[in-house]
């Protein structure tokens, strides 16, 4: 069992530390993901931003993913017969919402550059494994020179499916029977934007 998001970032950190000193860079897929990111680029003196991306849902099964947008790219299974209207017009509904947390998280910060930095991507945990596949496939498009993964909780099918598509996954629990994140937590509090905000700018409350 992990405690809570500060024994998840501390550990994660631990096994982090050979990275310290070079050029990179903290990713954190909010909410969850943050007060640890933020706690692992403060440990590792890296700077730390969020990371948005959301599943296009397939039209007539929302929970089915057919695609994945970030806010200036989408990425789309082209073998599904879903048409083309329908997948531009939650692109556009999708990158809006996305702007408008960015804009809420980062206020007029642009993301920085990723190309040929290491780049750790963090959250508390994968679940479905949705959003993080948008994401990689988000980061990659950057051509970062390294890409890891740091999570503190994922089922075993994540770590089988996610560890070819990054250069290194970090992950302290990958337990069977997994049926939720928070189920691997003493403590699983819902994180506000308000914490949110406040992690980034170096407040770190867990």
């Amino acid at each position: 069992m992990i405690r809570n998001r500060q024994d998840g970032a501390k550990r994660l950190t631990e096994r982090l530390r050979k990275y310290q000193g070079e050029d990179g860079i903290v990713l954190a897929i909010p909410r969850g993901g943050v007060p640890i990111g933020a706690y692992i680029a403060k440990e590792l003196g890296f700077p730390v931003e969020v990371i948005l991306s959301k599943k296009i849902g397939h039209p007539r099964n929302p929970e089915f993913a057919i695609g994945a947008v970030s806010m200036d790219s989408v990425e789309v299974n082209e073998s599904l017969a879903v048409p083309r209207e329908y997948i531009e017009k939650e692109t556009q509904k999708i990158q809006e919402e996305l702007k408008r947390r960015y804009q809420l998280f980062m206020a007029s910060h642009k993301p920085t550059d990723l190309h040929n930095k290491l780049v750790i991507l963090v959250d508390d945990g994968i679940a479905t494994g949705h959003t993080l596949m948008s994401t990689i496939l988000m980061v990659k498009k950057q051509k970062p020179k390294k890409l890891v993964v740091a999570v503190p909780v994922a089922p075993p099918s994540a770590i089988k499916e996610f560890e070819p598509l990054v250069d290194e996954l970090i992950c302290l629990l990958a337990p069977p029977g997994f049926y939720a994140v928070g189920q691997f937590y003493e403590e699983f509090q819902q994180v506000s934007d308000e914490e949110v905000i406040s992690a980034l700018k170096g407040n770190i409350v867990f």
